[in-house]
């Protein structure tokens, strides 16, 4: 049973593919292979002991808090239509170019994407408010659904995203595993910041890729994507500035928090969370002035705390200080109230309600797999498979550069019938280290890799944003249509994955910057 190892990882490919829950077929493939390789004397059954020690290393894990207040963030904002204004104002302000409504989908999808992070609520979104506007403007049904699909995949490697922190636990955990081999105990971290900052700049080349493939089709093939004829004229410069200041100042304080070192990535997603609640509540009809007073203390308290912080269980304090602490107080109640009044609102409006339900489901759906993929990779580890993989990367052609070739090919592959958290949880722990071991710097690979696995995205027939456009696009666009739209944007991707192997600056320079 030399080989037991690659047909535990056989099977459980096999059991996704036949449609089995992911999380139950990742459990159930460990069990039933622990149990074989038990009975073969091909796996020492007392490593499974360990299992305890993984699972509560996850649900202590601080980083992977973040992940639920992100949704929650996303989920919020989706459901408070912000969406909507900004594709018919970028629309406004770009139509009247040949690929003006699709550079505006683009655009739309980038802000998107650093505001929320969830791919299928910006995909539906678009679907439903942008797709009928370019059908009926005439553009070509096929390209129409692929820019539709490919903006909405930029919220997984535009920060902040769930693949880009569950991502950076996964490389923190194999370079620190890399080290140890290595023999070098002084263990250095990937942090959810530095992958973070490596992700920006790769992002939005990305961006400015797929604004060029449109500007030259529209160039090429007019008909494909003719300007808009539109009434309503270019909107104003305090149209712009209403539609986009929101989501814009959202960004600031997420990924502004994190990169300037002010807050960790999980207190910035509950910055996130409060700051989508607040906009959500205004959009739904609460006091405009309370909420912009309440924010104002909020931000002012924020700032205050770190200049000058007030411990009240101190001996030594002055009479200024109590009056600071007071002071500190009132914000706080201040910054409750307004709180307090979005909440009422967007629960009156069932957008509370709805986004609570979503956001933990897709948090139950991420934890499950990532228990179970520790248990998964704790029965791979133990029938030999961390070895085998060595041996495999070790004796690809090319040495370094091929073995990382291999294992992109292997990930792309794969992102035509698995999900990205399946790939990331399962997968990467395995060939991570030893990619990492022979040289291959970790913020860079995990940019590499993030890049490929939000491709897994479009790539038919298990693509997710083909699937969330096809519940969301018109009855006139076929399946067809949107596999076949997807195909250019799909070769973009590889392209944007091949600039930043040739370029890796473009990942490392704003992490090595920031921290």
């Amino acid at each position: 049973m030399e080989y037991l190892d690659l047909l535990m990882f056989a099977a459980l490919m096999g059991c996704i593919l036949l449609g089995f829950p992911v999380s139950f077929s990742i459990a159930g493939v460990a069990v039933i292979f622990a149990f074989i390789g038990w009975a073969t004397d091909a796996m020492n059954i007392a490593l499974m002991g360990a299992l305890g020690q993984r699972v509560f290393g996850v649900l202590t894990n601080d980083v992977l808090i973040a992940i639920p207040l992100f949704v929650l963030m996303g989920v919020v904002l989706e459901r408070s239509r912000i969406a909507e204004d900004l594709l018919h104002t970028m629309g406004r302000v770009f139509g009247q170019l040949r690929g003006g409504l699709g550079i505006s989908v683009v655009l739309v999808g980038a802000l998107l994407a650093a505001s929320t992070g969830i791919v299928g609520a910006t995909v539906i979104a678009m679907g439903m408010i942008a797709l009928p506007t370019m059908l009926r403007t005439g553009y070509n049904p096929k390209m129409a659904s692929g820019l539709v699909c490919t903006a909405g995949t930029l919220g997984q490697i535009i920060p902040p995203s769930t693949l880009l922190i569950i991502l950076s636990d996964v490389m923190s955990s194999a370079y620190q595993q890399a080290q140890y081999e290595q023999g070098k105990f002084t263990i250095e971290t990937i942090s959810v910041g530095q992958i973070f900052a490596g992700a920006l700049i790769p992002g939005l080349t990305l961006v400015v890729i797929y604004i060029a493939y449109i500007l030259l089709r529209g160039f090429f093939r007019p008909n494909d994507m003719p300007p808009v004829k539109s009434d309503d004229g270019r909107p104003d410069m305090g149209e712009v500035i209403r539609a986009i200041l929101p989501p814009v100042l959202l960004i600031i304080a997420v990924l502004g928090a994190i990169l300037g070192g002010v807050a960790t990535p999980t207190e910035a997603a509950s910055v996130g969370a409060i700051g989508a609640i607040l906009m959500a509540g205004v959009r739904q009809g609460a006091n405009r002035k309370l909420v912009l007073s309440g924010t104002a203390a909020l931000l002012i308290l924020a700032v205050m705390a770190g200049i000058a912080p007030v411990r009240f269980q101190r001996n030594d304090l002055t009479g200024f200080d109590y009056v600071l602490g007071a002071g500190y107080v009132v914000l706080a109640i201040a910054g409750i109230a307004a709180i307090a009044a979005c909440l009422r609102q967007a629960w009156k409006a069932d957008v509370l309600k709805s986004a609570l339900t979503s956001t933990m489901t897709v948090t139950a759906m991420i934890f499950a797999t990532i228990l179970t993929a520790s248990m998964f990779s704790l029965v791979f580890i133990g029938l030999g498979g961390e070895d085998h993989v060595a041996e495999i990367l070790e004796s690809m052609p090319g040495g370094p550069m091929g073995a990382l070739f291999f294992c992109m090919a292997v990930i792309f592959v794969l992102g035509f019938f698995l999900d990205f958290v399946e790939i990331t949880v399962i997968l990467l722990p395995l060939i991570a280290p030893g990619l990492i071991m022979m040289g291959h710097d970790p913020v860079w690979l995990a940019i590499l890799i993030a890049i490929n696995l939000q491709t897994s995205f479009l790539t038919p027939p298990f693509g997710f944003s083909l699937f969330y456009l096809r519940s969301a696009a018109p009855p006139e666009i076929t399946t067809g249509q949107i596999y076949a739209g997807v195909v250019p944007f799909i070769a973009l991707q590889v392209f944007g994955i091949f600039v930043i192997w040739l370029w890796p600056s473009l990942a490392q320079w704003l992490p090595s910057v920031v921290f």
